[in-house]
């Protein structure tokens, strides 16, 4: 099981693609702490939010960065602040897709997130009940095949996220 300094070696190891599918409608990340509370409070955000630098310090790069967001309406005050920062991860080179599950039943999808890496390594990710990170697990080669295949059916069912945005502005 891998922390968060070596998970996060990763993204600058890895040579092409990058794909994430995130499940948690709460995520408890000590970095966002401050962020989070301003973002309650209707404070302003911070520039970066606008094009966040993590995100473009890849597909700068050439690398391609995406995620499906598996959640359920209506949006807890973590998913709105979340979602409200997936813009500047789009003008950064992000693609980026909901699935909805209160608008449409999907299935085949696993009930945790995972990183899929050049379509040759996954990482499970662990978390608290609360979401708070406890590892990323590298799974074995063979598991490969099976999280393909999440990630598949992920993106052909997710609606991008302008469009699913847009919606609810």
């Amino acid at each position: 099981m891998l922390g968060g300094i070596e998970f996060g070696r990763i993204f600058e190891t890895f040579e092409r693609c990058a794909f994430r599918l995130e499940t948690l409608s709460v995520y408890d990340v000590e970095e966002e702490r401050a962020e989070y509370e301003a973002f309650l409070a209707g404070e302003p955000m911070l520039p970066e939010w606008a094009d966040n630098p993590w995100v473009r310090s890849m597909t700068d790069r050439g690398k391609s960065v995406s995620r499906v967001h598996v959640l359920r309406s209506p949006l807890t005050d973590y998913l709105r602040y979340e979602l409200s920062a997936y813009p500047g991860n789009v003008t950064a080179g992000e693609t980026i897709g909901i699935i909805d599950l209160a608008e449409q039943a999907v299935a085949g999808l696993p009930d945790h997130d995972f990183w899929l890496f050049d379509d040759a390594e996954v990482y499970r990710m662990n978390y608290t009940e609360g979401g708070k990170f406890v590892g990323a697990e590298k799974l074995a080669p063979e598991r490969l095949a099976e999280y393909q295949k999440y990630r598949n059916i992920a993106q052909e069912h997710a609606v991008p996220f302008s469009e699913y945005w847009d919606q609810r502005s």
